[in-house]
């Protein structure tokens, strides 16, 4: 499970543009939690904050602790709207997960042993088809990522959904095919 980081907020009074223009003349971005039955709270957060858990990679894999100062709410992101020109975060859509809420996630996947696979050193490229698995699973128990180890796959070889260890209770969204994630081709131009 990953760990859950907490961002801090502040209520915002109103919904609607003119409420979401303010909190950004303030310098805050604009976000709403919603979900798990509750009404809808609309918040704003420091975009240092959220621009450092962005660039982490995974943010929409990630369980966060929304902190109101009197309220904490367990979320995990949903959408994040971008200014189209400086790229900023302009509006983040939380929603909020119970305990017992299982909920469909994409999971990026990692790959270990690329040096030391038996195709890369035979001059193949990894070629990665799927960066992210969709998975059922328990809010509460997000792997960080899943593993894909490269080391016996040699040219013309691929890694199989069936072949990743997904956490115990998780489901495959799809997994009635056994799609491909990745492949180690041959060099083009390159004999091997």
């Amino acid at each position: 499970m990953s760990q859950v980081v907490t961002l801090r907020a502040s209520l915002r009074e109103r919904a609607g543009k003119g409420a979401a223009r303010a909190a950004r003349r303030a310098g805050q971005v604009p976000a709403v939690v919603y979900g798990d039955k509750k009404a809808p709270v609309m918040i704003a957060v420091d975009p240092r904050e959220l621009n450092t858990e962005l660039h982490k990679g995974g943010f929409f894999a990630r369980l966060f602790d929304i902190d109101t100062g009197n309220e904490k709410h367990r979320v995990l992101a949903r959408d994040v709207q971008f200014h189209p020109v400086t790229d900023r975060p302009e509006h983040v859509d939380f929603l909020r997960v119970g305990a017992d809420s299982t909920i469909s996630v994409d999971v990026p996947v990692h790959f270990i042993n690329q040096e030391k696979s038996l195709g890369i050193k035979k001059g193949g490229l990894l070629n990665i088809v799927q960066h992210t698995v969709e998975l059922e699973v328990n809010a509460n128990d997000i792997p960080d990522h899943l593993t894909v180890d490269l080391l016996n796959v040699d040219i013309n070889g691929s890694v199989h959904v069936s072949m990743l260890q997904i956490p115990a209770g998780a489901k495959i969204v799809g997994g009635e095919r056994d799609f491909t994630i990745a492949t180690i081709v041959p060099a083009s131009g390159g004999d091997a």
